[in-house]
C-alpha cells in the first residue's frame, strides 16, 4: 500500500507502530475497550492495539493527512479517482462498501487511486501506493482488473484457500465477510504510473442506500451538494462495516469519512465548494445500494451495468444534457430518460419499482427524518457561524 518508488532526500515524518496482537488496557482513562487506535500529532506516532485488521494502518494515515492538508490549504478526501483520455478527472466520494474501488477501476479510464486522495492548487494526487479492495464475490466477469490484480506481490485479508487448486475462494465468508486484497497499483493495467492529475470535472458522492428509495443517479446543487457532503448518508449493510446490525439502518458519515476527521465537517465541505466553483466540477449522488424494496427484503442490489452506464454518460456530458426533474424530498435532480440500452427509465425514479406503494413510502421515512433532523442541525449550525462572523 505504500508509495514503492524512493525519493530522493525524503525523510519519514510518521511512525506506525502496529501491535495489534496485544490489547489495549480498557481502564486507562478515554479507553472504553481492548481495542485502540491513538495518533499523537505532536510525537508524529501511530499505536495500533488490539486489532489485526490491515486497514487500519492506511486509515490512520489518511487521518494524519485530514489534519496536515487543510493547514497548507489542500483538500483531504476519502475518495477514489480515475482520468479520462482526455485527461478529465472523476473523484469518487464513499464509505466502505459503497463501490469507491470497483467504480474507478473502469477499463476506460486511467486509474489514479482507489481510496485517499489530495486535491491541491495544482490537481489531485494520490497518497497511497496500492488499492485495498473488498474480496468477497470476486470475479472475473464482474471485476476483472481487481480480479486480474490479485497475483504474486499482492496480499489476501481474512481469505481461505481452495485446497486442490491453492487458489483463493472468493466466496467462503467462514473467517468474516470482509474479506479483502491489497495489491500495489502498478497491478492494474491502466494505472497512472505516476499518480497525480489535474482537477476533477465531476465529483460523485457514492451511497448504499439499503432501503430501495434513493434514484440510480441525481444531480446536485451546488447547496445540495454540500448538505450531502457534509451527511454523507449511507447505510450499514450486515457483513461490511463491523458491528452492523441484521437489519440495515440508515448511517449518516461527514464528509464520506466520519471517523478520520481531525477538524470540523463544515471546514472541509468549505474547501469542496470552493474548488467545484473555481474549477466548475459538477457534482452527482451515485446509489449503488438497492432498488424495488429493502436489502433484506425483496430489494434488488443495482446492477453493476446500470452503474457504469451512467457514469460512462456522467464523463462523455451526454447525462448532463438530459431532462432533469425534482425527486420529492431532498432537492435531487433526476432525469427523466437517458435514452440508454442498459438503463432501463423506469428504474430513474425508486417510486416506479416498488410493487407496493404503502411499503415505499413506510420505506422513505427510514431516511427522511433523520435526514430532516440532519438538515435543521446544519442550518442551525450555518446561522450561529454566520451570526459569530
Amino acid at each position: 500500500m505504500c508509495i514503492r518508488d524512493r525519493l530522493e532526500g525524503f525523510v519519514p515524518e510518521f511512525t506506525i507502530y502496529n501491535a495489534g496482537e496485544s490489547f489495549a488496557d480498557p481502564t486507562i482513562p478515554g479507553l472504553s475497550s481492548k481495542t485502540s487506535v491513538s495518533i499523537n500529532f505532536k510525537t508524529h506516532e501511530q499505536v495500533i492495539l488490539g486489532t489485526q485488521y490491515a486497514g487500519e494502518m492506511k486509515k490512520g494515515i489518511l487521518t494524519v493527512m485530514f489534519y496536515l492538508m487543510p493547514k497548507r490549504g489542500h483538500l483531504c478526501m476519502h475518495a477514489s479517482a480515475n482520468e479520462g483520455k482526455s485527461g478529465d478527472v472523476t473523484v469518487f466520494f464513499g464509505l466502505s462498501g459503497t463501490g469507491k474501488t470497483t467504480l474507478s477501476a473502469d477499463p476506460e479510464r486511467k486509474l489514479i487511486g482507489d481510496d485517499e486522495h489530495v486535491w491541491t492548487n495544482d490537481g489531485v494526487f494520490n497518497i497511497e501506493g496500492g488499492c485495498y479492495a473488498k474480496a468477497i464475490g470476486l470475479n472475473p466477469e464482474s471485476e476483472f482488473e481487481i480480479w486480474n490484480a490479485v497475483r504474486f506481490g499482492a496480499v489476501a485479508e481474512n481469505c481461505t484457500i481452495l485446497q486442490d487448486t491453492k487458489a483463493i475462494d472468493f466466496y467462503d465468508e467462514s473467517v468474516c465477510k470482509n474479506t479483502r486484497v491489497a495489491y500495489p497499483l502498478n497491478h492494474i493495467d491502466n494505472a497512472k504510473n505516476i499518480a497525480v492529475a489535474g482537477h476533477p470535472k465531476n465529483i460523485i458522492f457514492l451511497t448504499n442506500d439499503a432501503f430501495g428509495v434513493m434514484p440510480p443517479v441525481s444531480r446536485l446543487t451546488q447547496g445540495a451538494a454540500m448538505f450531502w457532503f457534509v451527511t454523507g448518508y449511507t447505510a450499514n449493510v450486515p457483513g461490511v462495516v463491523a458491528g452492523a446490525a441484521n437489519d440495515p439502518v440508515p448511517t449518516f458519515s461527514p464528509c464520506f469519512g466520519g471517523p478520520f476527521l481531525v477538524m470540523h465537517p463544515t471546514h472541509y465541505g468549505k474547501q469542496l465548494a470552493e474548488k467545484m466553483d473555481l474549477h466548475n466540477a459538477n457534482c452527482w449522488l451515485v446509489n449503488t445500494g438497492y432498488a424495488g424494496g429493502p436489502a433484506t427484503k425483496g430489494g434488488k442490489r443495482m446492477s453493476l451495468k446500470v452503474t457504469r452506464s451512467l457514469l460512462d454518460m456522467i464523463h462523455d456530458g451526454s447525462l448532463e444534457r438530459c431532462k432533469f426533474v425534482e425527486y420529492p424530498g431532498w432537492g435531487l435532480q433526476i432525469p427523466v430518460s437517458v435514452k440508454h440500452k442498459n438503463v432501463p427509465d423506469a428504474i430513474l425514479n425508486p417510486r416506479n419499482m416498488w410493487k407496493d406503494q404503502t411499503a415505499y413510502f413506510l420505506s422513505l421515512i427510514h431516511i427522511s427524518e433523520p435526514t430532516r433532523l440532519l438538515s435543521i442541525s446544519y442550518a442551525v449550525f450555518c446561522l450561529k457561524k454566520k451570526k459569530k462572523k
